[in-house]
């Protein structure tokens, strides 16, 4: 009786401490186990077999910062056996920061991040969220005073890059690898905020009058230049129009001489003629009304050729239709 106790109590104890080395771990997470408080190894996801007694695993604590909807912060303290290899979504809180030109800004941010080596985040740092919170507001308070305060509002992209590279690359030892970082809000005193709003307002209004400016500035343009493009279609229409006259003055000139050249006439006796009748023309149109007109001594010899003369013009002229003689009362 005394051995069966003993072999019972025995298959009891086995599977108590079988039990007792069972641990599961769940998908994406992992449980750091110490043996006689040094660490051992790493339990992987699934079932695993420990040492009771001897082997233990290493209890998590972390502290981290959060905020309420009213925006106040609070201490939030976890404790747990295992941890997450999830990417974590850190929410700093808010802070006061200066700017390089000496302006009070209010600014918070999100961190996205990883926990690629358990170990080094449990042996390497003492509270990991705590770490990472004071690291990045160092680091974003580092950078902002090193900006003024519009090149804080429109470089957000480039406040992001450098505070992921300054992360990334301080929390590398502690096994975390930084994925993200983004600026939340950037809110600058009420002062300053007036200002910017007059600014604006006044940068839209100096828009708008270059832009009204502009616009006159084009009609007048297109204006002169419509109307001298009209100037220069008449008179490009004008020196056609003496051109093509010229021509023709030409054309009928060359066919006088050639029927004044067959008569036997020169082309400046036929000019002194022209000059001759146009002047008597002049002379006549000067009456006083009656029909008594001065005539010049010499004036004889001319009329008794004006027939010849006649009938010469009549030809030429009245083909070519240049050269016709001035019309005499009663000739």
């Amino acid at each position: 009786m005394p051995g069966l106790i003993i072999i019972l109590s025995f298959v009891v104890f086995i599977i108590v401490m079988g039990a007792m080395g069972l641990r599961t771990v769940k998908q994406a997470e992992v449980i750091i186990i110490e043996r006689l408080g040094k660490y051992h190894r790493t339990l992987s996801p699934g079932i695993n077999i420990i040492w009771p007694i001897i082997d233990k695993a290493r209890p998590i604590s972390w502290r981290t910062m959060s905020r309420n909807r009213d925006g106040s912060s609070i201490l939030i303290h976890t404790m747990s056996r295992s941890i997450d290899l999830r990417e974590q979504v850190f929410d700093f809180p808010s802070q006061q920061v200066i700017t390089a030109d000496n302006v009070m800004i209010e600014i918070n941010g999100l961190l996205y991040y990883q926990i690629t080596d358990p170990q080094a985040a449990v042996y390497e740092i003492a509270n990991l969220p705590n770490a990472i919170e004071k690291l990045a507001q160092t680091t974003l308070r580092n950078i902002i005073g090193d900006l003024a305060l519009d090149m804080t509002l429109t470089s957000r992209d480039e406040i992001n890059k450098k505070m992921r590279e300054v992360l990334d690359e301080a929390t590398d030892k502690w096994g975390v690898k930084v994925n993200r970082v983004e600026v939340q809000d950037i809110e600058p005193p009420e002062s300053v905020r007036e200002a910017m709003e007059k600014q604006m307002k006044a940068e839209r209004e100096r828009r708008a009058a270059i832009l009204e400016a502009e616009g006159v500035k084009a009609s007048k343009v297109l204006r002169a230049e419509g109307e001298r493009d009209s100037q220069i279609a008449v008179a490009e229409g004008d020196r056609q129009a003496a051109v093509l006259r010229a021509d023709g003055e030409a054309a009928a000139l060359e066919r006088v001489e050639g029927a004044l050249a067959a008569q036997g006439t020169s082309s400046a006796q036929y000019q002194v003629a022209l000059s001759y009748l146009a002047t008597l023309e002049k002379l006549a149109s000067q009456g006083r009304g009656d029909k008594t007109v001065f005539l010049p001594y010499e004036s004889a010899n001319v009329l008794g050729s004006l027939g010849s003369i006649k009938e010469l013009l009549g030809e030429v002229g009245g083909s070519a239709g240049v050269g016709k003689p001035p019309q005499m009362p009663g000739l």
